[in-house]
């Protein structure tokens, strides 16, 4: 059937799916849907052990110039801009140019997004005052911690699609990230990739029992033809 390219709201309940599942079983969900870059590389968590799930919301640094400072100055910064869009709910994501040294902001910055009650913050930047900000309690990804403030770059436009570790990244797609990576799933697509993703992972513990039970090599089950038959079985036909 044709695929649909419209964005879409995802609702609070698509998202409350999408923290039964792994990270990693959405990446094989849009893997088998359609081949195209959905996974954050080189981002990683700062916060250990928790997990990422949420609507993008999104900020775009560029590089620094003259004309860029002078046009700046006249507005409200873009980063507080994009913090204010930010609930329950919501991720920050933040495209920093993937420079790993210079900070895209730091504890007094960062705690508006604890005051919004955001669902965490992502960027393929550096954090400064981490401990500081993760004692905030969200969850936060990045490339890597700094001392240093942004000296080269400035926050410049909020809630645009954007790129992120060479991602797109638009307004509403839903982040899904823990300990072994961040994905990111077009909106349009947020409701059957989580479903897909949840049968996936019943097939697969489906799959464990069997193996356990009979201590047999994982191979008898864990191949395209017999996920297929389980699958059947467990859910019927696919779509």
């Amino acid at each position: 059937k044709e695929k649909n390219m419209q964005p879409e709201f995802v609702e609070d309940a698509i998202l409350e799916k999408y923290k039964t599942v792994a990270a990693a079983t959405v990446f094989s969900a849009l893997k088998d849907r359609e081949d195209f870059n959905c996974l954050l590389e080189d981002v990683y968590p700062m916060t250990p052990g928790k997990t990422i799930v949420g609507r993008a919301r999104t900020l775009r640094f560029l590089p620094d110039r003259p004309d860029l400072a002078e046009e700046l100055a006249q507005k409200q910064g873009a980063e507080y801009e994009a913090m204010d869009l930010c609930s329950e709910g919501d991720v920050l994501v933040v495209d920093a140019l993937g420079i790993p040294y210079e900070g895209i902001g730091g504890d007094i910055k960062y705690l508006q997004l604890k005051i919004q009650g955001a669902s965490g913050l992502i960027t393929d930047g550096a954090i400064r005052d981490l401990d500081e900000v993760a004692a905030y309690g969200y969850p936060i990804f990045a490339r890597r911690r700094t001392p240093g403030i942004a000296r080269t770059t400035k926050p410049y436009q909020a809630n645009v699609d954007i790129q992120c570790a060479g991602v797109l990244v638009r307004p509403g797609d839903v982040i899904v990230g823990n300990d072994d990576g961040v994905v990111v799933v077009p909106s349009q697509w947020a409701k059957e990739v989580v479903e897909w993703a949840i049968e996936h992972e019943g097939v697969e513990n489906e799959i464990k029992k069997r193996i356990e039970r009979e201590k047999c090599s994982p191979g008898k089950y864990y191949n395209p033809k017999k996920i297929d038959e389980i699958h059947k079985e467990l859910y019927g036909e696919h779509d």
